[in-house]
């Protein structure tokens, strides 16, 4: 059982492996409570995307637990484990197929059975707050790499999710944006989120703890702005901060 009743995300001992080759992650453990915004953090290729889609099931572990809501993720509870969860893929292309915008972020509310009438309210709203009134009955094809992510953001906040997993979420956001982004996440009422950036200025705005993968393990697990004014172990990570 994890280990507490207040933990929102809990993983114990993770491993995992893609076919033939040498562990990505090696015996992650942490976990997440309520009121947490988390930044993870680590070089290229030491894991951060593939720790994420193992927290939502996309991908099966080798070893080790994940629980969201005290809930294991295994494959006969994913339905209502992702329930809990707006996942956001480092690709926004991933989450828009819909003919336009306004279908996209209405698709996950009406599929839940909110009556058409309310989810495109609901929609409308959410495209307000991102700047893409103007959008909504454009396809996604027709919007910047930067409008495609935050109606890609609006989509997964559809269904007021209470953890709120991001990768690279500013990818393509100009700086107004990125600011315009912060602003958003944190009036959201989402208990747990969980960022995967390399943009370190941004998260030091929005996150409160670091999480700092290298080497397939956990190397860090801190409060975010005593680490981001440590050069040297940043430098050290891989993670030079001037850069």
């Amino acid at each position: 059982m994890p280990h507490s009743p207040k933990n929102i995300v809990e993983v114990q001992n993770l491993v995992y492996a893609y076919a033939r080759q040498e562990p990505v992650l090696q015996d992650i453990s942490f976990s997440l409570n309520a009121g947490d915004r988390v930044a993870l953090m680590g070089a290229t290729g030491s894991g951060k995307s593939t720790l994420l889609e193992n927290l939502i099931g996309l991908k099966q572990p080798q070893a080790g637990k994940i629980w969201i809501n005290h809930i294991l993720v295994e494959p006969q509870n994913l339905p209502q484990v992702r329930r809990y969860i707006g996942f956001g893929f480092q690709d926004a292309n991933d989450q828009l197929f819909m003919p336009t915008i306004i279908e996209d972020i209405t698709f996950g509310p009406r599929n839940y059975g909110v009556a058409p009438a309310i989810a495109t309210d609901q929609a409308r709203q959410l495209l307000a707050d991102f700047g893409l009134e103007a959008y909504a009955h454009r396809s996604a094809h027709e919007l910047s790499g930067g409008q495609r992510r935050l109606a890609a953001l609006a989509a997964i906040l559809a269904l007021n999710p209470t953890i709120l997993i991001l990768d690279e979420p500013t990818t393509g956001l100009d700086p107004a944006w990125r600011r315009h982004l912060a602003q958003v996440l944190l009036k959201l009422p989402v208990q747990v989120m969980l960022i995967a950036s390399h943009d370190l200025h941004w998260l030091s705005k929005i996150t409160q703890r670091a999480l700092v993968l290298a080497g397939g393990s956990i190397a860090l697990d801190t409060d975010i702005q005593p680490l981001l004014q440590d050069g040297e172990t940043l430098e050290k990570l891989g993670l030079p901060i001037d850069w």
